[in-house]
């Protein structure tokens, strides 16, 4: 083979293929999942989570307690408690700088996905996954299992469905069950203090009290059955997890 044909070869094995949203609106690119990476969407998410965390810590006096029980490096399933908006970036304020592209809070897509400046702001700088609560929810778990079958990948998800409209804790619902049942993907559960005094529910701006992360040990249900019982048997040992981290006053 001539150098000149070894050359044409290595051309014909080379080709460039354009990202598969590139022809998309952008409310559409927006709102899809997975996402395309898009570094224009990189660095605004890295420049958000930077003004973010520095809010959090000079206004909030935000504190994460036992931050080294999260296992980085590995995909798992991180869950809190439900008292407000904050609850999210605080989560995601827990995972490193160099990670947060691979953390992916599950967001009511009828609520964070309704129009372009919600979708922006949930896809771009929490990196929201759509999440169908109502006639295809169970789809939307399914999408949650392939995510985490990618080493590295954290899902954030609020097992009570919906933020507590006055500081009570809510009934954390049998999808997560579902969703780890028969799974060795460690779930780690935390609990958020301060959020629903900061920002509680129809609040338009949050009020500068202390907000603290309290993060437990992982646990996974591998043995689990997949069941009906077992799913809610689940969530009840999940709910106590989480509300054992309160502090004891």
């Amino acid at each position: 083979m001539t150098s000149t044909e070894h050359e044409t070869e290595e051309v014909q094995a080379w080709q460039y293929e354009p990202a598969a949203d590139r022809n998309r609106p952008l409310v559409e690119l927006l709102q899809g999942f997975p996402r395309e990476p898009h570094l224009w969407m990189y660095v605004l998410r890295t420049t958000a989570a930077l003004v973010i965390r520095s809010w959090f810590k000079l206004y909030h006096r935000f504190e994460i307690r036992n931050k080294e029980r999260l296992p980085i490096g590995k995909s798992f399933i991180l869950i809190a408690n439900h008292q407000s908006h904050l609850d999210t970036p605080c989560l995601v304020s827990t995972i490193p700088l160099r990670n947060i592209h691979r953390a992916f809070p599950a967001a009511a897509a009828d609520y964070f996905f309704k129009d372009l400046p919600t979708s922006a702001f949930s896809s771009i700088v929490v990196n929201g996954l759509p999440f169908k609560r109502q006639a295809r929810g169970a789809e939307s778990l399914i999408l949650c299992r392939e995510l985490l079958k990618n080493e590295g990948n954290i899902l954030i998800i609020f097992p009570e469905g919906t933020r507590t409209a006055d500081g009570t804790p809510g009934v954390f619902k049998p999808g997560i069950g579902l969703l780890c049942a028969g799974t060795d993907i460690p779930i780690v559960p935390c609990y958020l203090e301060g959020a629903f005094k900061a920002l509680p529910k129809g609040a338009r701006f949050p009020r500068p009290s202390k907000l603290v992360l309290h993060v437990g040990e992982p646990r996974s249900y591998e043995d689990a059955s997949p069941s009906k019982e077992s799913f809610k048997h689940i969530a009840s040992d999940l709910e106590e997890a989480v509300f054992n981290l309160r502090p004891k006053s």
